[in-house]
């Protein structure tokens, strides 16, 4: 675990070694059409609802795994992701909790339009600066904008301040890290002790922070990493959160061509 970002944050436990699932949601249908999501909800395409439905068949197929509290941002594609593949493994009553902190970042006024006729209108190097740097957000949505997330219901007990106009990588990390530390840790802690296993279904930038925090990735490779949809991603911690062991279930090779289409898909 990165101590600069959760400091002081451990398990405190003896024994088990807790586990941590993170699944990236299934195609939406905004990734159908090639627009920008961000905190737009949209639901998941017949592909997406597969992939969801594949991801409860690689953690069933893991007999040692006993999952026992789930985390979702708000958004719609996540939530139906973790209902479908929960639904296959048989653990539909899994206890669930939600923050629209677990959300995808905010891509601003690039919400709601074409990748690459937004590449055509600012020239690629632009648009790839505002979608892969660490710390360059795209232009904010204007004041008044409908895309807004002011007045969407499932923001109302969110403070105005803390429902981004746009957002970088570096601003998804900082939201991500006090719930993850605050709250995923404290499921962990708990699950410590009985052997359970704690999954957050999310987004690809959501995860990245996680994983940034958890694995200690630098920020010059960590908008390198591509996290591909529907396919869970193992990690085993020790009492100081390090990261024991980590991969993705199935066949790795899948996961890597995965990645690869969400590489592709992103220009």
């Amino acid at each position: 675990m990165n101590p600069d970002m959760v400091a002081g944050v451990a398990l405190g436990y003896a024994g088990q070694v807790p586990d941590l699932i993170l699944v990236r949601h299934g195609r939406s249908e905004w990734n159908e059409l090639n627009l920008f999501t961000g905190w737009q909800d949209v639901d998941l395409t017949p592909q997406g609802e597969g992939e969801a439905q594949s991801a409860g068949a690689l953690l069933a197929a893991e007999a040692d795994l006993d999952l026992r509290v789930l985390h979702t941002s708000v958004l719609t594609r996540a939530i139906r992701t973790a209902e479908i593949a929960l639904h296959a493994t048989g653990r539909s009553w899994l206890p669930v909790r939600r923050s629209w902190r677990l959300n995808e970042r905010h891509y601003g006024d690039l919400t709601g339009k074409n990748k690459k006729e937004t590449a055509e209108q600012f020239g690629s190097e632009q648009v790839r600066l505002w979608r892969r740097s660490y710390d360059v957000p795209p232009p904010p949505l204007p004041d008044g904008d409908p895309r807004s997330s002011l007045t969407d219901p499932r923001y109302r007990d969110v403070p105005a301040e803390f429902i981004p106009a746009t957002e970088c990588l570096k601003d998804v990390v900082a939201r991500v890290t006090p719930y993850f530390s605050e709250v995923i840790v404290e499921d962990l802690r708990k699950e410590a002790v009985r052997g359970g296993a704690v999954i957050v279904v999310a987004h690809g930038n959501s995860l990245r922070a996680l994983r940034m925090v958890l694995q200690n990735i630098a920020e010059d490779e960590i908008t390198a990493l591509e996290i591909p949809t529907g396919i869970p991603y193992r990690i085993k911690l020790d009492n100081e959160l390090n990261v024991l062991e980590a991969k993705y279930l199935g066949d790795p090779a899948a996961a890597a061509a995965a990645a690869e289409a969400v590489a592709r898909q992103a220009g």
